[in-house]
């Protein structure tokens, strides 16, 4: 053997182990990218005002994250472009004949109320852009439910019109014992309309393939798993067609009508609200999937995607615990009681 000694020591240090490039501000840019799609296409359906809420919207939140920040003299994190994100997604969630002070009002409560005052990004315990949006609900119906036909920016104020969502229609459709003749009878927009979001609804949950894009994108760039936004959409799929009688074009509607596809790819996975191993994301989406169906279905309200969100994402710490994995060589609770008990 050498007489030279070896200096080199196994250091071992707390997980996580894997190293990679990726930062929050580049997640979150990709997050931006893949709203871009979803963007466009509310400019186009629901003309310049769209363009507007949402530039309101990010600048507000920007704005009072800063100021929070500032107040509880903490690092100020506006670089990370979360904040953006946060007010791109509650914008989306809005009509686009939504007041612009009843917009910064959500702002306020997803940014300062939700995030700051919970420490910031990573120690939020339910999406900010959720919680402003069923604060707005709850304060706005009114105003919340507006939602303007498609293309109606185009024409004069005299002819301009307002839009129910197919998700409204639906409240008499899943009483009736011919589910198909009731359907038929109903004034729905076309499955093909449903897809391009020639529908009435709010920015960025209409337009299912501008949606569908930026989940490619972020699928693409792995800035997130397709656990949850399958899983959760899948199960509205299953329970859907069971209520349904099998009827397949009435799941395809409930897929397409309100926020699911917007929910599911951006809102379910935040990364701060969502659980970590995909048993706890699974079991996360079926809850979100389950919940969504039994509010459509059985609720007062046509929608359930941001009350599910919200329940599954306080949820999140009990999932994480049954869902948590074993470390190689333990020995189960149940055997060790065993084997004490033999003792």
């Amino acid at each position: 053997m050498s007489d030279t000694v070896m200096t080199k020591k196994l250091t071992v240090s707390a997980s996580p182990h894997k190293r990679t490039k990726d930062t929050t501000r580049g997640i979150m840019l990709d997050v931006c990218i893949a709203l871009v799609p979803a963007l466009v296409a509310s400019v186009v359906l629901f003309g310049p005002r769209a363009l507007v809420i949402t530039l309101v919207s990010v600048a507000a939140s920007v704005f009072f994250e800063f100021i929070s920040r500032k107040v509880m003299k903490r690092n100020n994190t506006i670089g990370d472009f979360s904040a953006v994100v946060t007010g791109m997604l509650l914008a989306f969630n809005m009509p686009s004949t939504m007041p612009l002070w009843m917009v910064i009002i959500g702002d306020a409560v997803a940014i300062i109320v939700v995030k700051q005052f919970f420490g910031g990004i990573g120690q939020n315990f339910a999406n900010p852009a959720i919680v402003g949006r069923i604060v707005l609900m709850i304060s706005f119906p009114v105003q919340m439910s507006n939602y303007p036909a498609p293309f109606a920016w185009r024409q004069t104020a005299v002819d301009a019109a307002t839009s129910a969502t197919p998700l409204f229609q639906f409240n008499s459709v899943y009483r009736a014992e011919n589910i198909k003749a009731a359907m038929e009878a109903t004034n729905f927009p076309s499955i093909s309309n449903m897809f391009f979001g020639v529908r009435g609804g709010c920015l960025g949950e209409t337009c299912a393939i501008a949606l569908l894009v930026g989940f490619v994108y972020l699928l693409v760039r792995r800035v997130i798993s397709p656990a949850i936004p399958l899983t959760y959409i899948g199960t509205v799929a299953v329970i859907m067609l069971i209520a349904g009688k099998g009827n397949i074009s009435f799941m395809l509607y409930q897929l397409l009508a309100g926020g699911l596809l917007l929910g599911a790819i951006f809102m379910a996975t935040d990364y701060s609200t969502s659980p970590i191993s995909v048993k706890g994301k699974i079991v996360f989406a079926i809850g979100c999937g389950v919940v969504t169906s039994l509010i459509r279905i059985f609720g007062s309200l046509p929608e359930g995607v941001s009350f599910s969100i919200l329940l599954m994402n306080i949820l999140v710490p009990h999932i994480e615990h049954l869902t948590e994995a074993k470390p190689f060589g333990t020995i189960k609770e149940k055997k060790q009681k065993k084997e004490a008990a033999a003792k």
